[in-house]
């Protein structure tokens, strides 16, 4: 069995090599230690198997030329100045190809001039508009924003749970700024308030002070949306000790492994998540046994989006019958669609959002907590769930 753990510039060659004197190395940024862990493991072993695919059929063939495949990983502990010391050195020092990552919208703020500047395609997560913005041409983002599935699945939220007044607790950074606006927008226009907002600071483990003030001015639901997965899961728990009985939504952002693990079949049971995708899908249960049995442990979510947005660079560089000419593969990365990845049908949207089209797309589900799994309530699309 391999591990997901912690990585420092270890170049992992994935399943042989072929016979051939070109070599790309693929940069990884992402937390492998600490509370978001399961996100930065699920980009990792996207990467990973992603290279095991490529090289199994020989390597990477662009134009005349076939490259092997190795990564240069980097633990960036969900922290912008070890997010920028990492993209530093895949840049100078490993000359990374492009880079899978970061996590997180204060680390993509922090690196993404660098990786403009340095014409470096990043694959990230981070929540921020900075992701798609006209600015950062090479910036492709892997997972659905706040932005874009708050809509529809509140919309849901609020019509089939009777959501009235929303609470929720909230990173006290850009991602979690970010999210609460999106949410409150989202709440008020599906018609329930969101009067009930704090914030905290990462690393914190006792939230029973501020949830007592929040649940004080009688929410009906509460939003778990930005909270990395074992933070959402001690959330869940205190909430329960506290005695409320309301909704506990997950608007989005894959923990629902690590709720359940944290806050217990109990406390999790009745639970509202948001689902990267249909994980009935034949595709993905087959993806998610694959990544299990190679890592052990439960998948997170977010591993089919990573590992379809990594193929789909390799075949833009297929295409452009290029691996330096960024620009080129860049815009043939962006018109690529109906790409059939473990979640389903990918496609590249975000011109309705943001005027760019570099937002990955497949349809996602809303999951209701039963009996210890999520079961799917509604599939959505950018524009409605049902």
């Amino acid at each position: 069995m391999r591990s997901l753990a912690l990585a420092l510039s270890v170049p992992v060659i994935a399943l042989g090599t072929a016979a051939h004197a070109e070599t790309m190395t693929i940069g990884l940024v992402a937390p492998l230690s600490g509370g978001a862990a399961a996100w930065g493991s699920a980009m990792k072993g996207a990467l990973e198997l992603a290279i095991e695919d490529v090289q199994k059929d020989g390597g990477l063939k662009v134009g005349d030329t076939t490259y092997d495949l190795k990564i240069a990983a980097y633990d960036s502990h969900y922290k912008p100045n070890d997010a920028v010391t990492a993209m530093n050195r895949l840049i100078f020092e490993d000359d990374a190809a492009f880079v899978v990552g970061p996590l997180g919208s204060a680390p993509l703020a922090a690196l993404v001039p660098m990786a403009t500047e340095n014409k470096k395609i990043t694959l990230t997560a981070g929540f921020t508009p900075i992701a798609a913005a006209k600015e950062y041409p090479y910036s492709f983002r892997a997972i659905l924003p706040t932005e874009v599935y708050a809509k529809p699945q509140i919309e849901w939220v609020v019509k089939n749970l009777d959501a009235k007044k929303v609470g929720g607790l909230f990173p006290n950074d850009e991602t979690g700024q970010a999210m609460v606006n999106d949410l409150a927008k989202a709440y008020e226009a599906a018609g329930a308030s969101f009067p009930a907002q704090e914030f905290y600071e990462r690393g914190r483990v006792d939230f029973v002070p501020i949830l007592t003030r929040v649940l004080a001015q009688g929410i009906d639901t509460f939003e778990l949306d930005g909270s990395p997965p074992q933070t959402a899961g001690l959330l869940v728990k205190q909430l329960r000790e506290l005695g409320f009985k309301g909704n506990i939504v997950r608007t989005g952002g894959d923990a629902t492994p690590d709720i359940l693990a944290v806050a217990g079949p109990e406390a999790s049971e009745g639970l509202y998540v948001h689902q990267e995708y249909d994980p009935s899908l034949p595709s993905a249960v087959a993806y998610e046994e694959r990544f299990e049995k190679a890592y052990g442990g439960t998948m997170n979510a977010f591993s089919p989006g990573f590992y379809t947005s990594i193929m789909m660079v390799f075949e833009a560089m297929r295409e452009t019958g290029s691996v330096d000419d960024t620009d080129a593969v860049a815009a043939a990365m962006s018109k690529i669609s109906d790409f059939e990845g473990p979640a389903g049908k990918a496609r590249w949207i975000g011109n309705d959002y943001w005027g760019t089209q570099r937002q990955l797309f497949v349809p996602y589900s809303i999951g209701h907590v039963t009996d210890g799994e999520p079961k799917v309530v509604a599939t959505c699309s950018p524009t409605r769930c049902e």
